[in-house]
């Protein structure tokens, strides 16, 4: 076995140098292309960030292995179960990540829990190098009286619910009120709304489920309000995403003008994206549609809108308890300025009434094993540009690397910068010498403890299924939600 010594290495060791830019390649490539030694390297996690990073290692490393593991049977991670079925352009990357995964370099292991099936120690002693990928699969709770209420839903788990996440396949939401709130101003509330809204036939040729697009064909909601604590300069969604609230068919926007007053002359000095947003809240607010604008507006049996200056403090029960029915919300005024103003209370309440609420507060990443550093307060693995605080050998990218913020491309760059900490160490000689066996001695482990795991190839096979069982209603795919189904497919 090799020396181990390397472990108790003191984090001053290492490197401190910044990265190169994204996209420029190492210095030792030609080195990496003439060793003769496998570099064994694994990636937790299948989503943007897992797949970016073996991308990059696989790329910049002629003589890399990748083993990616995955606790779902299937790949792709919020690409798949995160993005907008209305969105299907986003999805694209899926082709990019596919390429990557049929790499002869790479192999994907799907139905693992890692911390669970395996450890990250056992990992750490199989591999040169383990990268930490595995997003924010929890979301941040209220915290108020009467979450706990039927009818209260994370914004995660209801997005999970209609994109065939199998853990949110038996959400099945009450939609037989008039009025649903949404908690949060961010591009995930507006795609809640945006799915309660659109009429069910625009949905029916997305990869929606059946199952979902079912119960909202049932959907009596006429109005989605979307709260948030602080004012239209902090609100957190992109103007793709507004704009497409605005012109959603059957449906008209509310907007308060006073929420606006005073606000034209001080978007002057807000960097560009910021204020071209706002402009857009301001004439949507402030001024008079046009005819055929205001003829489509009147006839709309459906609205949304955007509440100000409010914050959640407690979940309304019904008369007998037994459900949501309202949200009483404090009204607050800001602090300071711009983005890092502060919202607090002016003493003032208002009473919402809803039967559907919807926090979408925002996603947070769990510690996924003892040995992992984890800041609780921050939701992240405490890192210096993506290498693991004290423990040499362990990285992370993506959201448990920085907190649930960004885009897909965000991800992309800053998985790149992680797989680039990582070359230099190995070029510097910080990774352990020597061979290390990889799967084959983490597949001997999974073995002994009963767990089966799903290759790529057993994707392929499932992915054929969905978009055979999709193509009779002329859907991209028919999503597979239960795990039992797709062993089954499988043959197990």
């Amino acid at each position: 076995m090799a020396p181990r010594c390397w472990r108790w290495w003191h984090w001053s060791a290492w490197p401190r140098t910044r990265p190169p830019p994204a996209g420029s390649t190492p210095s030792s490539r030609q080195q990496f292309s003439t060793q003769e030694q496998t570099t064994q390297i694994c990636v937790v996690g299948s989503g943007p960030a897992g797949f970016y990073t073996a991308q990059h290692l696989l790329k910049h490393h002629t003589r890399a292995r990748v083993d990616i593991y995955e606790k779902q049977f299937v790949p792709f991670g919020l690409v798949r179960f995160g993005v907008a079925p209305d969105h299907p352009e986003v999805k694209n990357v899926i082709n990019t990540f596919t390429q990557t995964a049929r790499s002869d370099r790479c192999a994907f292991h799907g139905n693992v829990v890692v911390g669970r099936d395996v450890t990250v120690p056992e990992l750490r002693e199989a591999y040169h190098a383990v990268v930490l990928s595995y997003g924010a699969e929890d979301n941040q709770a209220l915290k108020i009286p009467g979450e706990e209420l039927p009818g209260v839903f994370s914004a995660r788990a209801f997005v999970g619910w209609y994109n065939g996440l199998p853990e949110n396949r038996e959400l099945v939401p009450d939609l037989s009120c008039d009025t649903a709130v949404i908690l949060g101003q961010g591009n995930v509330a507006l795609d809640v709304a945006r799915i309660l809204l659109t009429p069910p036939e625009h949905l029916e040729k997305t990869d929606i489920t059946e199952a979902s697009l079912g119960v909202l064909r049932q959907s009596q909601v006429k109005t989605v309000w979307i709260v948030g604590r602080r004012g239209p300069l902090q609100v957190a969604f992109t103007i793709k995403e507004l704009r497409e609230m605005i012109q959603l068919p059957g449906t008209r926007p509310i907007l308060d003008p006073a929420d606006f007053l005073g606000l034209q002359d001080r978007i002057k000095e807000v960097p560009r994206p910021r204020k071209r947003l706002t402009e857009l809240l301001l004439r949507t607010a402030t001024e008079k549609p046009g005819v055929e604008e205001a003829a489509r507006q009147a006839l709309a049996p459906r609205a949304w809108g955007l509440r100000f200056f409010r914050s959640p403090q407690q979940v309304l029960p019904s008369p007998d308890g037994r459900r949501a029915a309202g949200i009483r919300l404090a009204i607050t005024r800001l602090e300071g300025v711009g983005e890092a103003a502060r919202a607090v209370p002016t003493g003032d309440m208002e009473d919402l009434p809803c039967g559907l609420v919807l926090s979408s507060v925002g996603y947070k990443s769990r510690p996924i094993d003892p040995s992992v550093p984890f800041d609780s307060k921050l939701g992240v693995i405490p890192n210096m540009e993506g290498r693991v605080v004290d423990v040499p050998g362990l990285y992370c990218s993506g959201w448990v690397k920085r907190g649930p913020t960004g885009v897909i491309t965000t991800t992309m760059t800053d998985s790149f910068l992680t797989s680039q900490t990582l070359l230099q160490d190995l070029e510097a000689g910080l990774l352990p010498s020597g061979p290390r066996p990889g799967y084959s001695a983490i597949k001997a482990v999974l073995s002994s403890r009963g767990v089966q795991p799903i290759s790529f190839s057993d994707w392929e096979k499932l992915d054929a299924e969905e978009m055979s069982r999709g193509q009779g209603a002329g859907k991209p795919r028919e999503k597979l939600l239960d795990p039992q189904e797709m062993l089954r497919l499988l043959g197990r």
